[in-house]
């Protein structure tokens, strides 16, 4: 699973590196169109997810760093992230 994961991440970063190819030296007229549009339409689902993670990347030891990453590759970092191990019920 953790090589999807990679694979993942590593499609999300040419995606965004196409993203910027195309604001640096914009595509022939319909397409720098429809690539702007798929650009930010994943920036707003991004940033979507780090404000409804928010709470549990509080306790990591790099939040920020993890936000960052969030921003760039979105569900693909955020099953990268161990969950954290539930507390024992006592039984008295």
């Amino acid at each position: 699973m953790k090589v999807l994961w990679g694979l993942g991440k590593l499609l999300t970063l040419l995606f965004w590196s196409v993203v910027l190819v195309n604001l640096l030296t914009p595509f022939v007229h319909p397409l720098h169109l429809l690539v702007n549009l798929a650009g930010g339409l994943l920036a707003v689902l991004h940033l979507l997810e780090v404000l409804l993670c928010n709470r549990s990347l509080k306790g990591r030891a790099h939040p920020w760093f993890d936000r960052l990453k969030i921003v760039i590759f979105g569900v693909f970092h955020l099953q990268s992230i161990p969950t954290p191990a539930a507390p024992k019920a006592s039984h008295a």
